[in-house]
C-alpha cells in the first residue's frame, strides 16, 4: 500500500543540508548565477537542454547545488513544485547512477515514461516486469546507459538485486515521498526505515530526501531515522 500524504507544511519551501543530521541548517544559494565570461553554468545549460526551461522554480537551484557540492539534503516542495526536477538534474551530471526510491508504481512509469520521451536514459525496476524485461534492463544497466533508475523501497529485500547493486557506481539516492520514513508519517511503510543503512553500506556520497507533506513533527523524525540506522 502507497503512503499516504501527510498533512502539508505551513511553509512554502524548506530545505535542509548536512548529510541528514538532527541539526538542519537552512541553505541559500544565488540563482542562475552568470559564468566564467559570460558562459552559461553547466546547471542552467542542462535545464534548457534536456527539460526545456530558462530558469528553476524556488527552491529547486539551491537543492541541485548542494546535491552537485556532495552534500546531502531534506526538501519539502509544495505539489507541483517541481521536486522531481531536483534529482533528475544532477543524474546527468553525476558521472554514475541515480537511485530513485519511490512507493508508487504508477509514479514510476510516468516519470520514466516522461524522461526517455527527453532522450534521458531511465528505467524502472517493479513487479510488472517479466524474465525477459528483467534481463534486458540489467543488460543495460551493466553497460551504463541508465542514469536513473526507479525502485520501490521493499526491492532492497531481494538478496538478488543487493548484490547487483554493489557493483552499480551510485552516485545518488534520491528517497520521494519520504515523510514515510517517519513514524508519524500518515501509512507508515517500515521499508523506508531501512533505506539509511542501506546507503551507508554501499557507501552513497549523498541523498535527497523529498516529500511535499511534512509536518515539522516528520520533518524532524525524517533525518532522526537516517542517523538512529
Amino acid at each position: 500500500m502507497a503512503c499516504r500524504a501527510a498533512r502539508p507544511p505551513r511553509a512554502r519551501h524548506a530545505i535542509h543540508v548536512d548529510r541528514l543530521s538532527p541539526e538542519l541548517s537552512a541553505i541559500s544559494f544565488p540563482l542562475a548565477a552568470a559564468g566564467v565570461g559570460g558562459e552559461t553554468p553547466p546547471v542552467l545549460q542542462t535545464l534548457r537542454d534536456h527539460f526545456g526551461h530558462d530558469a528553476f522554480r524556488e527552491g529547486q537551484e539551491a537543492v541541485i547545488r548542494a546535491l552537485l557540492d556532495g552534500r546531502s539534503v531534506l526538501a519539502v516542495f509544495p505539489t507541483g513544485g517541481g521536486k522531481s526536477l531536483c534529482y533528475q538534474l544532477p543524474a546527468l551530471l553525476l558521472d554514475g547512477l541515480t537511485l530513485v526510491v519511490s512507493p508508487l508504481i504508477a509514479l514510476m512509469k510516468d516519470q520514466v515514461d516522461g524522461l526517455t520521451a527527453r532522450g534521458i536514459g531511465a528505467a524502472r525496476l517493479d513487479s510488472t516486469l517479466g524474465v525477459d524485461e528483467l534481463r534486458e534492463l540489467y543488460e543495460r544497466m551493466e553497460s551504463g546507459v541508465i542514469k536513473l533508475l526507479y525502485i520501490a523501497p521493499e526491492r532492497f529485500s531481494n538478496a538478488a538485486f543487493r548484490q547487483r547493486v554493489k557493483r552499480w557506481p551510485i552516485q545518488l539516492v534520491a528517497i520521494d515521498e519520504a515523510h514515510c520514513i517517519s513514524e508519524w508519517g500518515h501509512n507508515f511503510r517500515p521499508d523506508y526505515l531501512k533505506l539509511a543503512k542501506i546507503c551507508r553500506q554501499l557507501g552513497i556520497p549523498r541523498v535527497l530526501a523529498l516529500t511535499a507533506t511534512a509536518t515539522p513533527m516528520v520533518a524532524r523524525e525524517i533525518p532522526n531515522a537516517n542517523n538512529s540506522c
